[in-house]
């Protein structure tokens, strides 16, 4: 990463290089649980096809459930992912959380609940507009490290925008992070072939550069 983004990306990269044990790409008999949080709008349904897809295809039990229903545009929205050799439930219990993808900054305090010492939050450093008061990144920041330290945030958005031309990919451009980091024990490949499984041919370009993004600065 190169230009304005490069502290971003030193700093992301020298706390993950600090992360001795993620997932080590083994499920130990665990169930996976993910929380992704946003709004309306931004990609999270479409986010959760293709990690559950993706689960599916490694012969994982998957559970998956949108608890906060609508989706409409600029509403806050929460879908949860479960994955494992068996899984019982879609929810995540609270406090059991092993990964919080946030795409709205402010919407990262909706994964709080389910965060514990372990908990990996990815946020996105984009806030939506609002009439009314609004949380500042470093009030999410401050409440999220009562939890975790195991905090990464970026302009996602931004790079997706300034890289692309185009943000609403920037969901898979924070799923390629997370792949590239070992964050989820889900492949590169793997989540290639999900993305191709979920979508009309006519997106894949688009899709499949987001997910390489930040994959050139190993």
């Amino acid at each position: 990463m190169q230009g304005e983004f490069a502290d971003y990306w030193q700093s992301a990269q020298a706390l993950a290089n600090n992360l001795k044990q993620i997932t080590n790409n083994k499920m130990e008999n665990k169930n996976f649980n993910i929380v992704i949080t946003g709004v309306g709008g931004q990609g999270l349904i479409t986010l959760l096809d293709i990690i559950s897809k993706a689960a599916f295809n490694k012969g994982l039990d998957v559970k998956t459930s949108e608890l906060h229903g609508l989706s409409q545009r600029g509403g806050s929205v929460s879908v949860y992912i479960r994955f494992g050799e068996k899984v019982y439930s879609p929810m995540v219990p609270k406090a059991q959380a092993n990964l919080v993808l946030a795409l709205e900054f402010q919407e990262a305090l909706g994964g709080l609940e389910f965060a514990n010492k372990e908990t990996i939050f990815i946020i996105n450093n984009y806030q939506t507009p609002t009439l009314g008061e609004s949380a500042s990144l470093k009030h999410v920041e401050d409440n999220i490290k009562l939890a975790t330290r195991k905090i990464f945030t970026m302009p996602f958005s931004a790079i997706c925008e300034k890289e692309l031309d185009n943000s609403v990919v920037v969901g898979v451009a924070m799923l390629g992070f997370v792949v590239l980091k070992g964050f989820l024990p889900l492949s590169k490949e793997e989540i290639v072939e999900a993305i191709k499984e979920t979508m009309p041919e006519k997106f894949w370009e688009l899709n499949l550069k987001a997910l390489e993004l930040l994959t050139g600065n190993q």
